[in-house]
């Protein structure tokens, strides 16, 4: 959403204003600036708590917008991004080093669209050591066989990324195809896309989705897939009805070291061990048993599996 700030008018000082002020004993002025100053920092110390939450493991990173409806995110251990052009030119050695552990690059819209930073982030972010997922996003008046022929031909098969995402929204600002489609229409479409997408890189795609877009179409579908949700207000439980998540996505205003302004800030649900298992096994561990003997899962090391795979 564009944001505009309004000029300042030019206001013209009133008769008082113009006065000469009194003077003052050198006593006075000290003391005038002793105040001044505390004063400063005190309020600077209180908007630094606002912006970077005491309770976060990452104080390198902040929130220019922070809503206390998510605070239980900045607590979670990994964190991580999801970045497109808009983010401009990323350093992405800085990126990595406060503490981002994931990211998911936008590679791919609709049928004849790509990011036109998506190789530059995708190979930058693999040679910074930040593991990473391509993201296509859904355009719902384009045929879903033909969106998955151009996330093929444009996302490389690499075995040691994470498991491609299938962005799934409504796009109401779109001036082309800001429709809605029916509810049958759209889950065929999406499994055209997950199918596709799983065989291309051999991993089950995450599905990323908002509030409005789950109500309507995802509620009660694709159990067995991981779930990637925007929450930006409150924690996910308090939006989405019966919905396991993996990835929660908690500010659209997020800032980190790397990037220029604003960015989304995710957090992947578990706990440390339970990420090695992910990154390894290309697949939420809390599913690891169930899908590894139909081959979604791939093999875990035992030097990973140091805890259940339910902690």
């Amino acid at each position: 959403m564009r944001k505009t700030v309004e000029p300042m008018k030019n206001r013209r000082p009133s008769r008082r204003s113009r006065k000469s002020p009194p003077k003052q004993s050198a006593l006075q002025t000290v003391v005038r600036c002793v105040r001044f100053g505390a004063v400063t920092a005190l309020a600077l110390g209180l908007a630094s708590c606002a912006i970077a939450p005491s309770s976060s493991r990452y104080p390198l990173k902040s929130d220019v917008k922070p809503h206390a409806g998510v605070a239980t995110a900045h607590r979670l251990p990994i964190h991580g991004v999801d970045i497109s052009k808009w983010q401009g030119k990323v350093d992405w050695a800085a990126l990595r080093q406060a503490g981002t552990q994931f990211a998911f690059i936008k590679a791919t819209e609709g049928g004849d669209h790509v990011d036109n930073r998506f190789l530059e982030n995708w190979w930058a972010a693999k040679n910074a050591g930040v593991p990473r997922g391509a993201y296509h996003f859904v355009y719902w008046c384009r045929p879903a066989h033909e969106q998955a022929a151009w996330f093929k031909k444009n996302v490389p098969q690499d075995p040691d990324a994470l498991p491609p995402v299938l962005d799934v929204e409504w796009n109401g600002e779109s001036v082309n195809c800001p429709k809605k489609v029916p509810r049958q229409q759209a889950l065929a479409m999406i499994d055209v896309l997950l199918r596709e997408m799983e065989a291309h890189t051999g991993k089950r795609p995450i599905i990323y989705t908002d509030i409005t877009f789950h109500q309507e179409i995802l509620e009660g579908e694709y159990k067995d897939y991981p779930f990637w949700i925007r929450s930006t207000a409150a924690e996910p439980h308090h939006r989405y009805n019966d919905r396991r998540w993996t990835f929660w996505q908690f500010t659209t205003t997020g800032r980190v070291p790397g990037v220029t302004g604003d960015i989304d800030r995710n957090a992947f649900y578990g706990t440390e061990n339970q990420w090695r298992m992910f990154v390894q096994s290309k697949c939420d561990p809390r599913d690891h048993q169930k899908l590894k003997p139909i081959g979604v899962c791939r093999d875990v090391d035992t030097a990973v599996q140091t805890a259940s795979f339910e902690e």
